[in-house]
């Protein structure tokens, strides 16, 4: 056996089981979640330990455009060294021939972290973490459609066909037979997982037509991004298999509810192991009030990072499964931060507000951040909201409700921007501006619909 594979995890090993690998993908995630990268034969990776790849696919925009984001220095696309991670390789169970993915991390010419690289911003947040003596836990939570395939961007996406020979059916959350609909797209996500090396906590049908939730099992902010980084692109790709598609848009369906990325968050003591939001007792600590203090008073400042597109902005509509607000309340679906029923040892926080459009290195990092200026500045929170807070005034809501607006909150933020880093926070202003100005150029049906003869 290659001597390389002696360092990945098991599950890769048993996907070759004994066969022989054809090719490895060294890939890397760029500022919207895209796997960039190259394919390279598996004997040509055994006699590299890096590669490379201009710093310019930071810059690129989800349409494929650029941001002017290099700097002083100009548009020279210098090589970035990408380092493989070998505990992330994993198996591509879906390609013809025996195939591995491995996550690289990104480093400059002098071996310095690239700032702009979305694991390496979320690496420097869980480093801040541990240099005061704290362990990050998160636990993330996937919503996601299955549609049917849209080949025409003019047309409007629909729900995908069920075994039944029915489109699948809205406001059945939680049903078995739902989920049945479309029961073997599901049976490849699981295999796929398996081969994989990925643990599922549970499926779920969620509120909209053909919309899903996965949960993953709790852990190690890296490790977890990671795993919805591959979770996406294997989703995708079981979706294929049975002539539809997976979207993971904030919004695909006019009428539907969302889809989140729900990020739970618990902290617990590097020396040890203790719960910081939990006391001695049980009750709930100072650190669990200043944690979610700190997601109340920054979260404004970092949403043009979890809702990262235009269309972003349309998930967040009053009773549409969605948070409009900044509240914290006890099991409670209608704040935008909800803490749920559990044992003092597992209390934890989730953070409601991230779309499962961002990127999960990025959404991850930015709500950690949050909790950590929370934390260090001894933030504190409101009180709890009881009841529900849909049925609240939100004139005097401090979400920005545009991808401008959420830009700018993000300009002005500079104790975020010292933790995030601000060379990133720079190049990611950029290239949503672009991706703005893009959207900006595109005629819209509703604007023909009602403008073009009426006004």
């Amino acid at each position: 056996m290659t001597a390389w594979l002696e360092k990945c995890p098991e599950a890769v090993r048993d996907y070759l089981d004994g066969g022989r690998l054809d090719e490895v993908e060294c890939i890397i995630s760029d500022l919207p979640g895209i796997a960039r990268g190259k394919a390279t034969p598996a004997t040509k990776f055994a006699r590299q330990s890096r590669f490379f790849l201009p710093n310019s696919i930071f810059y690129q925009t989800i349409t494929g455009d650029w941001g002017e984001a290099a700097g002083d220095e100009g548009f020279t696309e210098p090589d970035m060294i990408l380092k493989p991670d070998f505990d992330t390789a994993t198996a591509a169970p879906w390609a013809t021939d025996k195939t591995v993915q491995v996550i690289h991390d990104a480093f400059d010419q002098k071996g310095k972290p690239v700032p702009m690289a979305p694991r390496n911003v979320l690496k420097r947040v869980c480093e801040l973490y541990r240099k005061e003596g704290w362990e990050p836990i998160v636990a993330p939570e996937m919503e996601f459609y299955l549609v049917g395939r849209n080949t025409d961007p003019r047309q409007p996406i629909e729900a995908m066909m069920g075994r039944t020979g029915r489109p699948a059916a809205a406001r059945q959350a939680y049903s078995m037979s739902a989920v049945d609909e479309y029961g073997p797209v599901i049976d490849d996500i699981y295999e796929f997982a398996e081969q994989q090396g990925f643990e599922i906590d549970g499926i779920t049908q969620e509120g909209g037509a053909g919309q899903l939730e996965i949960n993953l099992r709790h852990g190690d902010p890296v490790k977890l991004a990671d795993e919805i980084f591959y979770f996406k692109r294997l989703i995708r790709e079981a979706a294929l298999r049975h002539d539809c598609f997976a979207t993971f848009m904030a919004k695909p369906i006019a009428g539907e509810p969302g889809s989140a990325m729900h990020i739970h968050h618990s902290i617990s003591d590097v020396a040890t192991g203790r719960n910081l939001f939990s006391g001695p007792q049980g009750g709930e600590t100072d650190a669990f009030f200043n944690f979610i203090g700190g997601l109340q008073k920054h979260l404004p400042e970092v949403i043009a990072i979890m809702a990262p597109y235009v269309n972003s902005y349309r998930r967040y509509v009053k009773d549409h499964a969605a948070p409009i607000n900044l509240a914290w309340g006890r099991d409670n679906r209608t704040t935008g931060l909800r803490i749920p029923v559990s044992e003092p040892e597992s209390r934890r926080v989730e953070n409601r507000l991230a779309g499962m459009d961002c990127n999960p290195y990025l959404g991850i990092a930015a709500s950690l951040a949050c909790g950590y200026l929370g934390l260090k500045n001894e933030e504190w929170a409101g009180p709890s909201f009881k009841g529900d807070a849909y049925a609240e005034d939100d004139s005097d809501s401090t979400l920005p409700v545009s991808m401008h607006e959420a830009l700018d909150l993000l300009a002005d933020a500079k104790a975020i921007r010292e933790v995030l880093g601000e060379r990133f926070c720079q190049v990611y202003e950029i290239v949503k501006q672009t991706e703005y100005d893009e959207f900006l150029q595109v005629i819209s049906p509703w604007e023909r619909e009602h403008l073009l003869l009426n006004v």
